[in-house]
């Protein structure tokens, strides 16, 4: 894409309000923008990162036999009721009525609408296992927004749901979506740490959290220095210092940022909500449910966090809004077909961002260094003999390259 056609106001400062690293370099390279506290606007390059994440959770949960589907973000009372939850949420659950004083709240999960969704039609264990999910806005009334993406009140998740015929069933499920989770952070350039943790509001009977350690972390994780052993230090109450209780070892401390939660949820809801089947034996039976959160917004923010310096990003090339950044010094009547040609090339085998702006070049290096695309190919006196400048932002090498070979040195 040409970037005088695409929308990148990015900025020399940061705004005032941004505290941690990724919200202040998002905000700057014209990735977000605030409409108001914990609300935030994708502009394009951080709508193109939030559909690569979205595009990697499709693949891991597809090939596992999820199917998506997408309910409204406007739930009843009437739903929240039979669950119980209507009452217990707290002030986090947003709440408005409609013209006819009934009762809604916009949804910061969807237990109780899925259990409604399916109910009617899990008859019989010949239905079971069923695991469907959604990519959809999340609301939540937080106190204090902060930390830009971290803690919003409108937020982009993903959730699943499991549905199955036995605690065992369950267990496999619970596996599954571990080692779905892993691949899809580590597929993001992320090395998380799984933690576990108290069920809280959404309730079940086990959960864990997938944890990126970052110190600008709101969670405290305890973990071994030995065996896997990890948990949240709210769930697990142990110190650095303390003797592990899996092993010999001895636990650390980290702070970490929570992008994914995972859930045995058993009969919570179905048995509230009156979900039931018949077993093989003709019994009536409740479903056994799971259900699987994925903050998207959330891995964006972390993966600024992990992958940036305090001048621009880095990205890593499954996230990165284009993989070539085309940056010639000036386009000129002399060279501007030339170029156009060479952009035209790229294009046919990666994405491509050519910088074909009326700016200074010290302008458009700066926007590159901020923008932060994994190959920088700048345009300048050696273009006459074919040859470009090729950046690799990953590993800092920066050498002449000639234009017919240019392709074979950028890497998807």
């Amino acid at each position: 894409m040409k970037q005088s056609q695409l929308f990148v106001p990015t900025l020399k400062e940061a705004p005032k309000d941004a505290e941690v690293k990724s919200h202040k370099l998002m905000a700057r390279a014209g990735l977000i923008k605030q409409t108001a506290a914990g609300i935030y606007t994708y502009l394009p390059l951080g709508h193109r990162v939030i559909r690569n994440i979205e595009t990697i959770i499709r693949e891991e949960h597809d090939r596992r036999g999820c199917s998506e589907l997408l309910m409204p973000a406007l739930q009843p009372r009437d739903l929240w009721e039979e669950s119980g939850r209507w009452g217990q949420y707290g002030p986090e659950l947003m709440r408005l009525k409609d013209r006819k004083e009934r009762d809604f709240c916009l949804g910061p999960t969807h237990e109780e609408v899925i259990t409604a969704v399916v109910r009617d039609y899990i008859q019989s264990y010949k239905k079971l296992p069923l695991a469907l999910y959604q990519i959809q806005t999340k609301f939540r009334d937080e106190m204090r927004p902060r930390f830009g993406l971290m803690r919003g009140r409108e937020f982009i998740m993903k959730d699943l749901y499991t549905f199955s015929e036995s605690r065992g069933d369950l267990d496999q499920w619970y596996q599954t979506m571990k080692e779905a989770y892993t691949t899809i952070f580590k597929r993001c350039g992320l090395e998380t740490k799984i933690v576990s943790s108290d069920t809280g509001q959404i309730g079940g009977d086990t959960a864990d959290e997938f944890m990126v350690m970052s110190e600008v972390g709101e969670d405290t994780i305890t973990y071994c220095d030995q065996c896997d052993y990890a948990a949240n230090q709210e769930f697990s109450g142990l110190s650095a210092g303390n003797a592990c209780p899996m092993c010999e070892g001895t636990i650390q401390v980290a702070k970490g940022i929570e992008v994914g939660n995972i859930f045995k949820l058993g009969t919570k809801y179905s048995e509230s909500m009156n979900a039931y089947f018949t077993d093989r034996d003709g019994n009536r039976q409740p479903v056994i449910m799971g259900c699987y959160g994925l903050g998207i917004s959330r891995t964006l923010m972390a993966a600024v966090e992990q992958h940036s310096t305090d001048e621009g990003l880095v990205w890593p090339k499954a996230l990165t809004p284009f993989l070539v950044h085309l940056v010639p010094v000036k386009m000129t009547a002399d060279n501007e077909d030339a170029i156009l040609s060479l952009y035209n090339t790229l294009s046919k085998t990666c994405t491509v961002l050519l910088d074909d702006r009326d700016e200074r070049a010290g302008v458009k290096f700066k926007d590159a260094d901020l923008i932060g695309l994994p190959y920088r190919v700048v345009i300048g006196k050696d273009f006459v003999t074919g040859q470009v400048e090729l950046t690799d932002r990953t590993t800092g090498e920066t050498k002449l390259v000639h234009v017919d070979t240019l392709p074979t040195h950028l890497i998807p």
